[in-house]
Protein backbone atom coordinates (compact mmCIF):
# COMPACT_ATOMS: atom_id res chain seq x y z
CA UNK A 1 0.00 0.00 0.00
CA UNK A 2 1.25 3.47 -0.92
CA UNK A 3 0.48 5.43 2.23
CA UNK A 4 0.16 8.77 0.43
CA UNK A 5 -2.26 7.35 -2.14
CA UNK A 6 -4.32 5.81 0.65
CA UNK A 7 -4.52 9.11 2.55
CA UNK A 8 -5.51 10.93 -0.63
CA UNK A 9 -8.20 8.32 -1.35
CA UNK A 10 -9.54 8.55 2.20
CA UNK A 11 -9.72 12.36 2.05
CA UNK A 12 -11.53 12.30 -1.27
CA UNK A 13 -14.11 9.78 0.03
CA UNK A 14 -14.80 12.05 2.98
CA UNK A 15 -15.15 15.11 0.74
CA UNK A 16 -17.30 13.39 -1.88
CA UNK A 17 -19.47 11.54 0.61
CA UNK A 18 -19.26 8.25 -1.29
CA UNK A 19 -16.74 5.81 -2.69
CA UNK A 20 -18.27 6.01 -6.16
CA UNK A 21 -17.97 9.80 -6.44
CA UNK A 22 -14.49 9.75 -4.98
CA UNK A 23 -13.39 7.10 -7.48
CA UNK A 24 -14.76 9.20 -10.34
CA UNK A 25 -12.87 12.32 -9.26
CA UNK A 26 -9.60 10.36 -8.86
CA UNK A 27 -10.17 8.47 -12.13
CA UNK A 28 -9.73 5.05 -10.51
CA UNK A 29 -12.14 2.17 -9.94
CA UNK A 30 -14.44 1.98 -6.93
CA UNK A 31 -12.78 -1.31 -6.02
CA UNK A 32 -9.34 0.30 -5.93
CA UNK A 33 -10.38 3.20 -3.73
CA UNK A 34 -12.27 0.85 -1.39
CA UNK A 35 -9.19 -1.33 -1.03
CA UNK A 36 -6.97 1.68 -0.29
CA UNK A 37 -9.26 2.85 2.52
CA UNK A 38 -9.59 -0.68 3.92
CA UNK A 39 -5.81 -1.11 3.90
CA UNK A 40 -5.44 2.24 5.65
CA UNK A 41 -7.90 1.21 8.37
CA UNK A 42 -6.09 -2.13 8.77
CA UNK A 43 -2.74 -0.37 9.13
CA UNK A 44 -4.10 2.11 11.68
CA UNK A 45 -6.22 -0.55 13.43
CA UNK A 46 -9.17 1.83 13.72
CA UNK A 47 -12.42 2.30 11.86
CA UNK A 48 -12.31 5.60 9.98
CA UNK A 49 -15.68 5.52 8.21
CA UNK A 50 -19.20 4.34 8.91
CA UNK A 51 -20.70 3.12 5.65
CA UNK A 52 -24.42 3.18 4.79
CA UNK A 53 -26.19 2.38 1.54
CA UNK A 54 -26.42 6.08 0.68
CA UNK A 55 -23.43 7.83 2.23
CA UNK A 56 -20.32 7.42 4.35
CA UNK A 57 -19.70 9.26 7.60
CA UNK A 58 -16.59 9.84 9.67
CA UNK A 59 -16.13 8.07 12.98
CA UNK A 60 -14.63 10.06 15.86
CA UNK A 61 -11.20 8.56 15.07
CA UNK A 62 -11.79 9.23 11.39
CA UNK A 63 -12.56 12.91 12.01
CA UNK A 64 -9.36 13.39 13.97
CA UNK A 65 -7.32 11.54 11.36
CA UNK A 66 -8.97 13.46 8.49
CA UNK A 67 -7.94 16.80 10.00
CA UNK A 68 -4.30 15.63 10.13
CA UNK A 69 -4.46 14.15 6.62
CA UNK A 70 -5.60 17.49 5.21
CA UNK A 71 -2.58 19.21 6.74
CA UNK A 72 -0.24 16.54 5.38
CA UNK A 73 -1.68 16.75 1.85
CA UNK A 74 -1.54 20.54 1.94
CA UNK A 75 2.07 20.44 3.14
CA UNK A 76 3.04 18.09 0.31
CA UNK A 77 1.46 20.33 -2.31
CA UNK A 78 3.00 23.40 -0.70
CA UNK A 79 6.41 21.74 -0.77
CA UNK A 80 6.03 20.92 -4.46
CA UNK A 81 4.67 24.29 -5.53
CA UNK A 82 7.14 26.09 -3.27
CA UNK A 83 10.07 25.01 -5.37
CA UNK A 84 11.56 27.81 -7.42
CA UNK A 85 10.62 26.25 -10.74
CA UNK A 86 7.06 25.46 -9.69
CA UNK A 87 6.56 28.91 -8.21
CA UNK A 88 7.77 30.52 -11.42
CA UNK A 89 5.59 28.34 -13.65
CA UNK A 90 2.33 27.14 -12.02
CA UNK A 91 1.33 23.87 -13.62
CA UNK A 92 -1.28 21.16 -13.50
CA UNK A 93 -5.01 20.72 -14.07
CA UNK A 94 -7.43 23.34 -12.76
CA UNK A 95 -11.21 22.83 -12.73
CA UNK A 96 -13.44 25.91 -12.54
CA UNK A 97 -17.12 26.66 -13.19
CA UNK A 98 -18.35 30.09 -14.33
CA UNK A 99 -21.62 31.66 -15.57
CA UNK A 100 -22.15 31.21 -19.30
CA UNK A 101 -22.33 34.93 -20.29
CA UNK A 102 -19.23 35.74 -18.26
CA UNK A 103 -17.37 32.93 -20.00
CA UNK A 104 -18.53 33.89 -23.50
CA UNK A 105 -18.09 37.66 -23.25
CA UNK A 106 -15.16 38.19 -20.85
CA UNK A 107 -13.22 35.14 -19.73
CA UNK A 108 -12.84 33.05 -22.90
CA UNK A 109 -11.81 36.01 -25.12
CA UNK A 110 -9.11 36.83 -22.55
CA UNK A 111 -7.80 33.26 -22.22
CA UNK A 112 -4.93 33.73 -24.72
CA UNK A 113 -3.42 36.13 -22.20
CA UNK A 114 -3.91 33.61 -19.37
CA UNK A 115 -2.28 30.77 -21.32
CA UNK A 116 0.57 33.04 -22.42
CA UNK A 117 1.29 33.74 -18.74
CA UNK A 118 0.69 30.19 -17.50
CA UNK A 119 1.32 27.74 -20.35
CA UNK A 120 1.64 24.77 -17.99
CA UNK A 121 -1.89 25.11 -16.54
CA UNK A 122 -4.54 22.86 -18.08
CA UNK A 123 -7.86 24.65 -17.54
CA UNK A 124 -11.14 22.69 -17.45
CA UNK A 125 -13.95 25.28 -17.50
CA UNK A 126 -17.52 24.29 -16.76
CA UNK A 127 -19.92 26.88 -18.15
CA UNK A 128 -23.22 26.99 -16.30
CA UNK A 129 -25.46 28.88 -13.90
CA UNK A 130 -26.33 25.75 -11.90
CA UNK A 131 -25.40 24.95 -8.32
CA UNK A 132 -22.08 23.08 -8.26
CA UNK A 133 -20.97 20.59 -5.61
CA UNK A 134 -17.33 21.68 -5.42
CA UNK A 135 -16.19 18.71 -3.37
CA UNK A 136 -18.29 16.00 -4.97
CA UNK A 137 -17.50 17.19 -8.50
CA UNK A 138 -13.85 17.95 -7.69
CA UNK A 139 -14.13 21.58 -8.81
CA UNK A 140 -11.42 23.93 -7.58
CA UNK A 141 -13.49 27.14 -7.63
CA UNK A 142 -16.65 28.75 -9.00
CA UNK A 143 -17.64 32.28 -10.03
CA UNK A 144 -21.22 33.18 -9.19
CA UNK A 145 -23.42 36.26 -9.18
CA UNK A 146 -25.31 37.01 -5.99
CA UNK A 147 -24.37 36.23 -2.42
CA UNK A 148 -22.98 32.76 -1.71
CA UNK A 149 -25.57 31.01 0.45
CA UNK A 150 -23.36 28.09 1.52
CA UNK A 151 -21.55 29.21 4.72
CA UNK A 152 -19.08 26.32 4.45
CA UNK A 153 -17.42 27.86 1.36
CA UNK A 154 -14.73 30.52 1.32
CA UNK A 155 -16.10 33.33 -0.86
CA UNK A 156 -14.17 36.35 -2.17
CA UNK A 157 -16.05 39.40 -3.44
CA UNK A 158 -14.36 40.11 -6.78
CA UNK A 159 -16.70 42.51 -8.61
CA UNK A 160 -20.02 44.34 -8.64
CA UNK A 161 -22.13 43.87 -11.76
CA UNK A 162 -23.94 47.14 -12.49
CA UNK A 163 -27.45 46.41 -13.73
CA UNK A 164 -29.84 48.09 -16.15
CA UNK A 165 -33.29 47.37 -17.58
CA UNK A 166 -33.61 46.76 -21.33
CA UNK A 167 -36.02 45.65 -24.02
CA UNK A 168 -35.79 44.92 -27.73
CA UNK A 169 -37.30 47.49 -30.14
CA UNK A 170 -39.66 44.81 -31.44
CA UNK A 171 -41.04 44.19 -27.97
CA UNK A 172 -41.58 47.93 -27.36
CA UNK A 173 -43.33 48.30 -30.73
CA UNK A 174 -45.89 45.69 -29.66
CA UNK A 175 -46.27 46.36 -25.91
CA UNK A 176 -45.41 50.06 -25.73
CA UNK A 177 -42.67 51.69 -23.71
CA UNK A 178 -43.30 51.44 -19.96
CA UNK A 179 -42.82 54.79 -18.25
CA UNK A 180 -42.74 53.45 -14.67
CA UNK A 181 -41.41 50.10 -13.34
CA UNK A 182 -44.85 49.27 -11.90
CA UNK A 183 -46.20 49.15 -15.45
CA UNK A 184 -44.30 45.86 -15.85
CA UNK A 185 -46.93 44.31 -13.58
CA UNK A 186 -49.66 45.15 -16.15
CA UNK A 187 -51.19 42.32 -18.12
CA UNK A 188 -49.90 43.51 -21.51
CA UNK A 189 -46.25 43.68 -20.39
CA UNK A 190 -43.89 40.71 -19.98
CA UNK A 191 -40.45 40.19 -18.53
CA UNK A 192 -38.05 37.36 -19.33
CA UNK A 193 -37.86 35.30 -16.14
CA UNK A 194 -34.52 34.11 -14.78
CA UNK A 195 -34.69 30.95 -12.66
CA UNK A 196 -32.03 31.16 -9.98
CA UNK A 197 -30.28 27.85 -9.35
CA UNK A 198 -30.41 28.20 -5.58
CA UNK A 199 -34.21 28.35 -5.53
CA UNK A 200 -35.46 27.34 -8.98
CA UNK A 201 -37.67 30.43 -9.21
CA UNK A 202 -37.59 34.12 -10.13
CA UNK A 203 -37.12 36.94 -7.63
CA UNK A 204 -38.33 40.57 -7.67
CA UNK A 205 -35.90 43.35 -8.59
CA UNK A 206 -35.48 46.33 -6.24
CA UNK A 207 -35.42 49.74 -7.95
CA UNK A 208 -35.08 53.18 -6.42
CA UNK A 209 -35.61 56.77 -7.58
CA UNK A 210 -35.07 59.35 -4.88
CA UNK A 211 -37.28 58.34 -1.95
CA UNK A 212 -39.41 56.04 -4.08
CA UNK A 213 -38.58 52.33 -4.06
CA UNK A 214 -40.37 49.48 -5.82
CA UNK A 215 -39.89 45.74 -6.09
CA UNK A 216 -40.77 44.51 -9.57
CA UNK A 217 -41.74 40.87 -9.98
CA UNK A 218 -43.30 41.17 -13.42
CA UNK A 219 -45.14 38.57 -15.48
CA UNK A 220 -43.38 36.18 -17.78
CA UNK A 221 -44.35 33.80 -20.55
CA UNK A 222 -40.83 32.35 -20.67
CA UNK A 223 -38.23 31.73 -17.95
CA UNK A 224 -34.81 30.16 -18.25
CA UNK A 225 -31.89 29.23 -15.97
CA UNK A 226 -29.01 30.15 -18.32
CA UNK A 227 -27.65 33.66 -18.87
CA UNK A 228 -26.98 33.31 -22.59
CA UNK A 229 -30.48 31.96 -23.23
CA UNK A 230 -31.91 34.75 -21.05
CA UNK A 231 -30.20 37.37 -23.22
CA UNK A 232 -31.28 35.61 -26.42
CA UNK A 233 -34.90 35.66 -25.24
CA UNK A 234 -34.74 39.40 -24.67
CA UNK A 235 -33.19 40.02 -28.07
CA UNK A 236 -36.01 37.96 -29.59
CA UNK A 237 -38.56 40.31 -28.05
CA UNK A 238 -39.94 37.92 -25.43
CA UNK A 239 -39.87 40.50 -22.64
CA UNK A 240 -38.01 43.04 -20.54
CA UNK A 241 -34.54 42.14 -19.20
CA UNK A 242 -32.40 43.07 -16.22
CA UNK A 243 -28.82 42.84 -17.47
CA UNK A 244 -25.30 43.55 -16.22
CA UNK A 245 -23.67 46.39 -18.16
CA UNK A 246 -21.04 44.13 -19.72
CA UNK A 247 -23.78 41.96 -21.27
CA UNK A 248 -25.95 44.84 -22.48
CA UNK A 249 -23.23 47.15 -23.81
CA UNK A 250 -22.70 45.70 -27.33
CA UNK A 251 -26.42 45.20 -27.94
CA UNK A 252 -27.24 48.68 -26.69
CA UNK A 253 -24.62 50.13 -29.03
CA UNK A 254 -26.05 48.21 -32.00
CA UNK A 255 -29.62 49.25 -31.22
CA UNK A 256 -30.74 45.68 -30.49
CA UNK A 257 -31.64 46.68 -26.93
CA UNK A 258 -33.17 49.91 -25.63
CA UNK A 259 -32.49 51.06 -22.04
CA UNK A 260 -35.50 51.68 -19.82
CA UNK A 261 -35.96 53.58 -16.55
CA UNK A 262 -32.56 55.28 -16.78
CA UNK A 263 -33.48 57.65 -13.93
CA UNK A 264 -33.91 54.67 -11.60
CA UNK A 265 -31.14 53.00 -9.61
CA UNK A 266 -30.64 49.27 -9.22
CA UNK A 267 -28.43 47.73 -6.56
CA UNK A 268 -25.42 46.06 -8.25
CA UNK A 269 -25.16 42.29 -8.26
CA UNK A 270 -22.07 41.14 -6.32
CA UNK A 271 -19.84 38.60 -8.03
CA UNK A 272 -18.06 36.06 -5.84
CA UNK A 273 -15.29 33.55 -6.39
CA UNK A 274 -15.75 30.61 -4.02
CA UNK A 275 -13.84 27.47 -3.12
CA UNK A 276 -14.05 24.80 -0.44
CA UNK A 277 -12.13 25.52 2.78
CA UNK A 278 -10.29 22.21 2.51
CA UNK A 279 -9.18 23.05 -1.03
CA UNK A 280 -5.55 24.08 -0.78
CA UNK A 281 -4.90 27.30 -2.70
CA UNK A 282 -1.89 26.14 -4.67
CA UNK A 283 0.05 28.06 -7.27
CA UNK A 284 -2.28 27.29 -10.18
CA UNK A 285 -5.47 28.25 -8.29
CA UNK A 286 -3.79 31.38 -6.97
CA UNK A 287 -2.71 32.29 -10.51
CA UNK A 288 -6.27 31.90 -11.80
CA UNK A 289 -7.77 33.90 -8.92
CA UNK A 290 -5.33 36.78 -9.40
CA UNK A 291 -5.92 36.77 -13.17
CA UNK A 292 -9.71 36.81 -12.79
CA UNK A 293 -9.61 39.62 -10.22
CA UNK A 294 -7.42 41.76 -12.50
CA UNK A 295 -9.59 41.05 -15.55
CA UNK A 296 -12.83 41.88 -13.76
CA UNK A 297 -11.31 45.07 -12.35
CA UNK A 298 -11.06 46.32 -15.95
CA UNK A 299 -14.65 45.48 -16.90
CA UNK A 300 -16.76 45.24 -13.74
CA UNK A 301 -14.97 47.02 -10.87
CA UNK A 302 -16.10 46.61 -7.28
CA UNK A 303 -18.44 49.46 -6.51
CA UNK A 304 -19.46 51.16 -3.33
CA UNK A 305 -22.45 49.66 -1.56
CA UNK A 306 -25.65 51.62 -2.15
CA UNK A 307 -27.23 53.20 0.88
Amino acid sequence: MDRFDAMQAFARVVEAGSFTKAADTLHISKTSITQLVQQLEARLRVKLLNRTTRRVHLTADGAAYYARVLRILADVEEAETGLASAAAVPRGRLRVDVPSPLARMLLVPALPDFHARYPEIQLDMGVSDRRVDLVGENVDCVLRGGHIANPSLIARHVADLQLGVYAAPGYLALAGRPEHPRMLEDTHHRIVGFLWARAGRTFPYAMRRGDEQVHVQGRYAFAVDDGNAYLAAGLAGLGVLWLPDYMARPHRASGELVPLFEDWQLAPMPLYLAYAPNRHVGARLRAFIDWVVALLAEHTPVGRPRT
